[in-house]
């Protein structure tokens, strides 16, 4: 009888014993397939854009109905990796009806709190000027009107976990939504 208690726990420890591993396995941050740096630097845009698993390593679990094409978009310059997808519709750029989001995830190593993002070296999407600092679900999100670079809408951001950074991009028709999509973000 002893015998068995003994080999019964065996698979339990060698359950305990490996899941230390399988975590140290999982990427500290979300890095851009080959295929999507190549995607990106092509330009290529995809007609009909692609759904909420685009971006290798993060889930968009609410994506807003209506958009007509989708592009990856990756970036890396000063020891950061910038990766992510846009949406858009058919309407200009300039039309206030002109429905875009921009999501992207930032493998930035010195990241750690929101205040920080103030001074991210991003290419595209910095925190300048006036921000606030709002509280969604359990994350602090940074958050900015949308400027000339941006395009109208709201700009929010915030850090994952220490590392990695997730920034939004939502056009003004979408601001409603914003809640909605950064709650259904999963890395």
């Amino acid at each position: 009888m002893r015998k068995l208690a003994v080999l019964s726990a065996l698979p339990v420890a060698a359950a305990l014993i490996a899941l230390p591993a399988q975590a140290a396995e999982r990427p500290a941050c979300p890095v851009p397939t080959g295929a999507a740096a190549k995607r990106s630097s092509g330009a290529e845009i995809d007609m009909p854009p692609r759904g909420a698993a685009t971006v290798e390593g993060i889930r968009v679990g609410h994506i807003p109905k209506g958009f007509a094409y989708g592009q990856v978009v990756v970036n890396e310059h000063d020891g950061i990796t910038e990766y992510g997808y846009q949406w858009g519709d058919d309407r200009s750029e300039v039309d206030p009806e002109h429905r875009s989001l921009w999501v992207r995830v930032v493998c930035w190593p010195k990241a750690s709190g929101p205040a920080q993002l103030k001074n991210a070296p991003f290419d595209l999407g910095t925190f300048s000027g006036d921000t606030e600092t709002v509280r969604i679900g359990a994350r602090q999100v940074l958050t900015r009107e949308g400027d000339g670079a941006l395009g109208h809408g709201r700009y929010a951001g915030w850090v994952e976990r220490k590392g990695v950074v997730v920034t939004v991009m939502a056009s003004r028709p979408l601001v409603p939504e914003l809640t909605q999509i950064i709650k259904s973000i999963r890395l």
